[in-house]
């Protein structure tokens, strides 16, 4: 891809007027449930329309005149330090971000503005959780010149303002790509039952036109029975049949929801190692153009799932500088096997745990304390189920009882589950690297460079600090890793030995 012309430095530009168009056919979604409701509130009126017509026309209008006015009073600059937003006509505001603070700039093309060539730019400064600085919309070809041009000045390339960069061929490397069946197969672990809580939340809204209570199951007994309850006359094994033919109906929209909504996402699912970092596209409404630098990838997350992981299956996440909105990590690898992932791990500088890592597990201390802990307040509940049938016999028989057994079993299970929880929670170390994994039935391996880490806590409860172990938590973009119960002097030793990495290390010499 030959790199675009740099934009001209120190001149204000709006976005195309065809952005205008774009976010007032995308700001129609927002009008939906107000002409819902107006289209339901008047059924019944004579001449109801000669309303809703003239109404559902001046939402549209006045709808289309907001974002006009929000699109006539934005503008934004490339300088020669920072790229400056001005948006607003009443409050204005006018926001300043440095070139040495944007990590990244991501593009992104859902299906409306994909149609009218148009791409959402965001510049990602790594804020904490604040909004990030976006440009809506831009041609495609400009979204490329303005991610092209923060990254010369970042680097401290001198461009001419309004002359092109020179063209570059980029050399590029794919590191992993799903095909359709591999898409397929993946979408077949990620069964789901979103589509059912949004029925649920629609017919919460408009069950008032519904013939019945759905939340009645009286109601949908005699729905199901058909007339004359013929399906009562058949007999418990129909019925069982019938409840048997629903859960796999359950089951079948189940995976037809998961395999929709990982096609969605990861369509085309193309990761490739450039000069500039890590480039990850994917999307099929949404298309999404990501560069992650290498240097700025502070950890690794390697993930699997209750069942995938019976067949080999893993996914791969970076924890970079440059987050994804809401999100903890990128994901690089969503489905692939190990000697899949190894590549991508090895491209960031990372490694995997060998065999001779030395593991070790939480204070046994901890972990008798952590099942204690748990079991108590349900044994108390139990007791105290078993005192009350006891000292009140007008109590259905046998009710406290059962009460107090059900109370001990749910107490003796999570107890159960402490225990099987601290034997797969462990770490390791070796002279660059801080390993954590945890989880039980979806186990995670949490890969960190101890150079990289930006802070180092022990932390004590009053149980801990009498008992002799500690939380070792370090920080990372993005949150936090942890350690769980180590005995106190390990904590010690794991927070020296990550400063010292640290204190051996000259800043000044790394890129960025």
């Amino acid at each position: 891809m030959s790199v675009p012309a740099s934009l001209p430095a120190e001149q204000w530009r709006r976005t195309s007027p065809l952005s205008f168009v774009v976010s007032a056919i995308t700001g129609l979604k927002n009008l939906l449930f107000p002409m819902a409701a107006m289209l339901f509130g008047t059924q019944g009126w004579d001449g109801g329309w000669v309303f809703v017509v003239p109404s559902i026309a001046a939402m549209i209008a006045f709808s289309a005149l907001f974002t006009w006015i929000a699109w006539r009073h934005f503008r934004y600059r490339v300088g020669d330090d920072d790229i400056r937003v001005e948006r607003g006509l009443f409050s204005r505001t006018a926001r300043s971000v440095p070139y040495e603070r944007i990590q990244d700039v991501s593009l992104e093309q859902k299906l409306v503005p994909r149609l009218f060539g148009m791409v959402d730019v965001k510049f990602e400064t790594g804020a904490g959780g604040k909004e990030e600085v976006r440009i809506r919309y831009v041609a495609a070809a400009e979204a490329e010149a303005l991610r092209e041009t923060v990254r010369a000045r970042k680097s401290d390339e001198v461009v001419a303002a309004g002359e092109p960069a020179p063209p570059v061929e980029e050399p590029s490397r794919t590191l992993f790509a799903m095909d359709m069946k591999r898409l397929a197969t993946f979408g077949l672990f990620e069964f789901s039952l979103v589509v059912f809580a949004v029925l649920g939340g629609a017919a919460q809204q408009f069950d008032f036109l519904l013939p019945f209570d759905i939340w009645n199951p009286e109601g949908w007994w005699r729905l199901l029975a058909g007339p004359g309850h013929r399906l009562q006359e058949l007999g418990f094994a129909a019925q069982a049949i019938a409840a048997a033919l629903a859960l796999v109906l359950l089951a079948i929209l189940g995976l037809i929801t998961g395999l929709g909504r990982t096609v969605l996402r990861d369509y085309g699912f193309k990761l490739e190692d450039t000069p500039k970092g890590l480039r990850r596209r994917r999307g099929l409404l949404t298309r999404s153009d990501v560069v992650m630098p290498i240097h700025r990838v502070q950890a690794l997350k390697v993930t699997t799932g209750i069942l995938r992981r019976r067949f080999g299956w893993h996914g791969l996440g970076v924890v970079s500088l440059a987050q994804e909105a809401r999100a903890g990590s990128h994901v690089v690898v969503p489905f692939a096997q190990m000697d899949e992932i190894v590549p991508v791990v090895e491209t960031t500088g990372f490694t995997l745990p060998g065999a001779a890592a030395e593991w070790h597990r939480a204070s046994r201390r901890q972990r008798t304390d952590s099942i204690v802990l748990t079991a108590i307040p349900f044994a108390l509940l139990a007791a105290t189920a078993g005192l009350i049938g006891s000292r009140l016999p007008e109590l259905p028989a046998g009710g406290p009882m059962l009460a107090a057994m059900g109370l001990a079993a749910l107490g003796g299970f999570l107890a159960l589950r402490e225990w099987h929880l601290w034997r797969h929670r462990r770490h390791a170390t070796d002279a660059r690297q801080l390993f954590v994994q945890h989880g039980w039935l979806a186990p995670r391996l949490d890969i960190a460079s101890r150079v990289k880490l930006q802070s180092v806590e022990i932390a004590q409860g009053p149980l801990a600090r009498r008992r002799g172990y500690a939380n070792v938590r370090f920080g990372v973009a993005g949150g936090t890793l942890e350690i769980h119960g180590v005995p106190l002097e390990d904590a010690r030793a794991i927070r020296r030995a990550v400063l010292d990495s640290i204190a051996e290390v000259d800043f000044s010499q790394l890129p960025g």
